[in-house]
């Protein structure tokens, strides 16, 4: 490691052999880990392009049925278009409990905030025993 500007080759091919032995002392102990070639395909889902194959298989299906004169397609057809209506209008459970749970507090904060206007602070000492209280015996099942 000079500390010239320009080191000549000889002085380049020094400090690169140093620095080579260097980095081998820990080979003693083990293999030098290679690099890793990594390769990566990126994955795109396009939930168009699958309702477009989805659509045209199933029309595809429907002029085989047309042609041989099967029914059976139609009913299951039928089924699934009003399976698929009934899940998309008809809202999840868990996003009714999450709505409630919304309501309850939010009907909570506001009679507290009532009581708290009506008693002044012994309002908020009675929530602050009632509230544990009642999640004790909530969560004592």
């Amino acid at each position: 490691c000079g500390l010239t500007l320009n080191p000549s080759p000889k002085e380049r091919d020094i400090e690169n052999k140093f620095d080579l032995t260097f980095m081998k002392i820990p080979t003693l102990f083990g293999r030098t880990p290679k690099h890793q070639k990594f390769s990566f395909e990126p994955r795109f889902y396009d939930s168009k392009k699958e309702e477009r194959e989805d659509r045209e298989r199933r029309i595809r299906q429907q002029l085989e049925n047309e042609k041989t004169g099967d029914v059976a397609g139609f009913e299951t057809r039928i089924k699934g278009s009003f399976h698929s209506a009934r899940k998309r209008s008809s809202a999840s459970q868990a996003d009714l409990r999450a709505s409630l749970l919304r309501i309850v507090i939010i009907l909570f904060l506001v009679a507290l905030l009532v009581a708290y206007l009506q008693w002044g602070s012994v309002a908020l000492y009675g929530m602050l025993v009632i509230v544990p209280v009642y999640l004790w015996f909530k969560f004592k099942r």
